[in-house]
């Protein structure tokens, strides 16, 4: 089984002020699964961002952090607007796939799965595990949850990453981006940033000045950290950049890409 993020800010225009899908990037990407699917029997769980259509509206409601009784009325309302707004994005990636002949069924986190603290405690696999064993894609998606000490907290796609890997064990975890991999500095802006074919502690790191998408739910410091964890159970990962034409096909396919691997390996 493998487990597929693809990054918001592959799927939408995450500086823009409005939701918005990158419609060429997501039919291409679409195309590209479908190829691989096509062409070696695989099970597959694909995991995305929430980009320009979950960020905005959860820096406004500042879901996550603490507030006064007074405030639940309202906080409540604006953990209904986030996650009617990733479900929007989530519609129009499953359209795309099933446009494609992929047989892609959401899966929304809000609906099974719950946290204490900002991190996931409890959440049932085994529809997750069914859809599995009759061929279905399950698609889920960085979005909102009930928080036992914070009432609502957001759980990022890299989150549902490592529990997903944690609970189904996967042969590969890939992270789609906006970059070929793992920097010290944002490449975008700074032509000497030093690229990182391997990451293998979290004192690594310290060698960071910055991530590439600076966002509510971590940036790239905070996938790197979720996947070291589980390199500690010996799954490995990898980023690559999404944005590529026929990257997506060929990490499918176990074939060579410009990335980051995440491991606790030499």
């Amino acid at each position: 089984m493998i487990i597929l993020k693809i990054g918001g800010s592959i799927l939408t225009n995450k500086d823009s002020k409005t939701s918005e899908v990158d419609a060429v990037s997501l039919k291409r990407i679409a195309s590209e699964i479908k190829r691989s699917l096509d062409n070696s029997d695989k099970e597959l769980v694909i995991v995305h961002g929430a980009g320009s259509f979950g960020h905005p509206p959860a820096k406004k409601h500042k879901i996550g952090e603490e507030f006064d009784e007074s405030e639940y009325p309202q906080k409540r309302l604006g953990f209904c607007e986030i996650q009617n707004e990733v479900k929007k994005l989530n519609m129009f990636i499953c359209e795309a796939l099933i446009e494609e002949g992929i047989p892609a069924i959401a899966v929304p986190a809000s609906g099974f799965i719950t946290a204490t603290d900002k991190r996931i405690t409890n959440g049932n696999l085994d529809l997750f595990k069914r859809y599995l064993s009759k061929g279905f894609v399950p698609v889920i998606y960085g979005d909102v949850v009930l928080d036992d000490d914070l009432e609502f907290c957001v759980i990022s796609g890299d989150q549902l990453i490592q529990y997903l890997a944690k609970n189904l064990n996967p042969s590969q975890v890939i992270l789609g981006t906006d970059v070929d991999g793992v920097y010290n500095k944002n490449p975008k802006t700074h032509d000497d940033a030093i690229f990182f074919d391997k990451f293998t502690s979290l004192k690594d790191l310290d060698t960071l000045e910055g991530t590439t998408n600076v966002d509510v739910t971590g940036g790239m410091v905070g996938k790197i950290k979720e996947l070291l964890y589980l390199a500690d159970l010996g799954i490995e990962s990898k980023i690559i950049n999404a944005e590529v034409e026929d990257n997506i096909f060929k990490v499918l396919e176990d074939k060579e890409v410009k990335g980051t691997v995440i491991s606790r390996g030499n």
